[in-house]
């Protein structure tokens, strides 16, 4: 009960208290349990010592039986035995019989206490072992079974235990002063040991306090012992690292948002401060609201991607895949662009082919990948150029492109053209509205239907942006409900 009383206290201890407990608790354990068996292993000698003694004295009766002339009679044989044993310390405890059972030498001692001694048919080989008390000494005797010639002896011997006794006693004794005393040192030596082991951790987590928002480049230190404090600090300047590109990015993100959105709110700021200045005829106030009108499309087109792109980060956008009519799709794109592409001064057409292509896609976010495409080469191929949406079929699936004659892209933007806020420089390109999101959009929803964007540019030659759409099953589906995401542009051509 004491134990679950503690275990909550040591749960919420600090590291260093509950390492020195446990290595203290297995420590005196180990110490307990070594004293114990030094202990039984001392007795043990001891017992054995004692027995191989006993075993000797007895075996000392059998080689003078064997001196003796078999010829001698018992009382002759007692004669001998009383004459070498009466002033013998050997001849303490000591009795010896023949197999009839007559005694042929008992010394004082034992007649005294008076052992049973058993005939030596009934001994065990290795005899048997007794105990008795005897005025101030402890004995123990040993019953051993002899043969000599053709003849069996039962001989029995002691000694006494004082002396082991007393030695087992200041043996323990030592024990109970010496474990204390180890068991004081381990947890004193467990205690420092924790905390030379715990002191990098401590540095680690001091120089962990001082990282925040501002240095986030800083890093903790990395011992040279390639152990797991190595590996934690590793570890933790990894974090760090992706911590501090997040809070860049974010912070990049935040900065160039808010500044794409400044321009054109300044913009609508000053039209509007403009026209109020003075009256104005009707003419002149319908092309001001056309520019206003035209600003605000725009940036509520920025403020979409930005929502679409925090809403993609967050994980809150979601892409449901299913079987999409592309002749279907291709006809509305066609539909959709044509007058946008021709007001630019663009040939613009669609290449699908009269068979019926089915692929996996969203129905809400797929057009739009196509509209960014398009837009894209729209605004990057001068007049006169074409633009030519396509697809077709591959053994991996449907591969879709847009494919243009434009200016072409260089091969130092080439890497950087799918970052956020991201526009390179374009030669003779006089257009230069566009927030830089449209691409990195774009990329979101080729990776949400398992795809890639694969840019093919060349400056001069035009640009190819294409991505390869699984193939869907042919099956009796009514054709997907296509919403079209693009009523800004309409109103922009308008």
């Amino acid at each position: 009960m004491a134990y679950v009383g503690a275990s909550p206290v040591m749960k919420t201890a600090a590291i260093r208290i509950r390492l020195t407990f446990w290595y203290f608790a297995m420590f005196a354990t180990a110490a307990c349990l070594l004293s114990i068996a030094s202990w039984w292993m001392l007795q043990r000698s001891v017992d054995a010592t004692e027995y191989h003694d006993l075993q000797e004295r007895a075996e000392d009766v059998q080689l003078l039986l064997l001196n003796e002339d078999p010829n001698r009679s018992i009382d002759e044989l007692r004669q001998d035995f009383t004459q070498i044993y009466s002033i013998k310390d050997d001849g303490k405890w000591l009795q010896v019989a023949d197999q009839d059972g007559r005694w042929i030498y008992r010394s004082r001692r034992m007649i005294a206490e008076n052992p049973e001694l058993p005939r030596p048919e009934q001994l065990p080989k290795m005899g048997v072992i007794a105990e008795f008390h005897q005025g101030t000494r402890y004995v123990r005797i040993l019953a051993y079974p002899i043969q000599v010639r053709d003849k069996k002896y039962s001989v029995q011997t002691g000694i006494a235990l004082n002396k082991s006794m007393a030695l087992l006693k200041s043996f323990g004794a030592d024990l109970l002063l010496l474990t204390p005393a180890m068991i004081l040192f381990a947890s004193l030596g467990g205690h420092w040991m924790s905390r030379k082991a715990l002191r990098p951790v401590a540095l680690l987590a001091a120089e962990a306090r001082c990282i925040n928002d501002r240095n986030l480049d800083r890093r903790l230190p990395v011992p040279q012992t390639q152990d797991e404090i190595s590996d934690l600090s590793n570890t933790l300047n990894q974090m760090l690292e992706r911590i501090d590109k997040a809070f860049a990015s974010v912070r990049a993100f935040t900065g160039n948002a808010s500044h794409e959105l400044r321009t054109p709110i300044t913009l609508l700021r000053t039209e509007i401060e403009v026209a109020l200045i003075r009256p104005r005829d009707g003419e002149e106030y319908r092309a001001t609201l056309s520019h206003l009108h035209h600003e605000t499309v725009l940036m509520t087109r920025l403020v979409e991607n930005l929502l679409s792109i925090a809403r993609a980060d967050a994980g809150a956008e979601r892409v449901n895949l299913q079987p999409i009519d592309l002749n279907d799709l291709f006809h509305r794109m066609d539909r959709d662009w044509i007058d946008s592409m021709h007001l630019a001064g663009l040939d613009f057409r669609t290449e699908i082919g009269n068979e019926q292509h089915q692929a996996l896609g969203d129905p809400s976010t797929l057009p739009r990948l196509l509209s960014i495409l398009l837009e894209n080469a729209r605004k990057y191929t001068p007049a006169g150029g074409s633009v030519v949406l396509s697809a077709v079929n591959e053994s991996a699936g449907i591969r879709i492109a847009v494919q243009d004659t434009g200016v072409g892209i260089s091969q130092k933007d080439l890497p950087r053209i799918f970052d956020r806020f991201f526009r390179g420089e374009q030669a003779g390109i006089a257009e230069s509205s566009g927030s830089g999101l449209g691409l990195a959009l774009g990329k979101w929803i080729a990776e949400r239907h398992g795809t890639e964007l694969v840019v093919a540019s060349s400056p001069g030659c035009g640009s190819s942006f294409s991505f390869t759409l699984l193939r869907a099953t042919p099956a009796p589906l009514k054709r997907a409900s296509l919403p079209y995401l693009l009523e800004d542009e309409e109103e922009i051509q308008a």
